[in-house]
């Protein structure tokens, strides 16, 4: 059995608890927050995807303050570190070399240098650490991937993806739009697409970015073109400037030789493929979600299984080195090299 602990525990936290309580052969121990009042507010967490709340028993679990005590005290197999972005470096350094293996919501670090600490300590312990880029396991964004690997609708020709919503106010004191502690949308909710493309494509050889400013004079919405030595048109765009009226999107377009890809949250059905000959159609995907699926891959990695490797360490502090040249091209109006 594996013995969980989960620090912060806001709504991303208690997704992966939900998620944890689903995980044959895991349990969840203990919970680190450093909010006094965490039962109360944990009734009131929201996000973008789903509504975070399960009823929490907390009779059942060990409530710490201090990482350090609940390190010390729990002998845990595993973490999920699901605290602000700026504080992941060191939260998870400091559980690795605990001899407790880690899984990290996204982004990996505020900048690749904080990455490449953590992938130094990972390779010290000879522990695991896993970074939560969920859309890669999200069953149509996986099936989209194994259809394009397949060939069987030929070479990709130009691709669009979308990640649009209102601002995130939810979050303990607003650190989501605290550029300083996310990394604000081109880092928190504009790098899922950014990560996809990545894993769809590889790196790009450079990006051109444009970049809108919201009220308050910070980055609120992001488009980027990202080059290739082949040509095809890739675009992502995110954005926290929609109305709250507007919900939340998701979505791509993939344009195939003898095929388009579709899918979009808002729509019915979600997802289809509609081919250059035939009527469209919807092909069956996993029932679940990215969250638990990347959650019982993890489970299974630290079980000592031997696991599909589908995000990397590398291609995680990759995925922040893209956003960084996507900023600094948005700021300056200017394609940027990607090194």
């Amino acid at each position: 059995m594996l013995k969980v602990g989960i620090v912060g525990f806001g709504f991303m936290g208690q997704t992966h608890y939900k998620c944890w309580k689903k995980v044959e052969g895991a349990e969840v121990a203990a919970i680190c927050d450093v909010n006094p009042n965490i039962e109360e507010d944990t009734k009131r967490a929201v996000g973008n995807i789903g509504d975070g709340q399960e009823e929490v028993d907390f009779s059942s679990l060990n409530v710490y303050t201090d990482f350090d005590k609940m390190l010390s005290d729990e002998k845990l197999d595993a973490v999920s570190i699901t605290l602000p972005t700026y504080l992941h470096p060191d939260n998870a350094i400091k559980a690795l070399s605990a001899g407790v293996n880690v899984m990290c919501e996204k982004p990996m670090a505020l900048n690749s240098r904080e990455c490449a600490r953590m992938i130094a300590e990972t390779e010290r312990s000879g522990k695991i650490l896993q970074i939560g880029h969920c859309v890669r396991f999200w069953p149509e964004y996986a099936k989209a991937k194994e259809i394009i690997d397949s060939g069987e609708y030929g070479k990709v020709i130009a691709g669009t993806f979308q990640r649009l919503g209102a601002p995130p106010t939810w979050s303990i004191d607003n650190w989501f739009l605290d550029e300083q502690r996310s990394g604000g949308v081109a880092l928190d909710l504009h790098i899922h697409d950014t990560d996809y493309v990545q894993y769809l494509f590889g790196m790009p050889k450079a990006v051109c970015s444009v970049g809108a400013k919201g009220p308050g004079g910070g980055l609120i919405h992001i488009s980027t073109q990202y080059l290739y030595d082949n040509y095809t048109a890739i675009t992502a765009e995110g954005g926290w400037g929609m109305t709250p009226s507007f919900g939340f999107e998701m979505s791509f377009n993939i344009v195939l030789e003898k095929a388009t890809l579709v899918y979009d949250l808002t729509r019915t059905p979600m997802f289809r493929i509609c081919p250059a000959e035939g009527e469209a159609f919807t092909p069956e995907v996993e029932k679940s979600d990215g969250w638990l699926l990347q959650i019982a891959h993890f489970a299974r990695a630290v079980s000592g299984a031997k696991v599909e490797e589908i995000t990397t360490l590398a291609q995680s502090m990759n995925s922040v080195k893209i956003i960084e040249a996507e900023k600094e091209s948005a700021s300056k109006g200017m394609k940027v090299v990607i090194k």
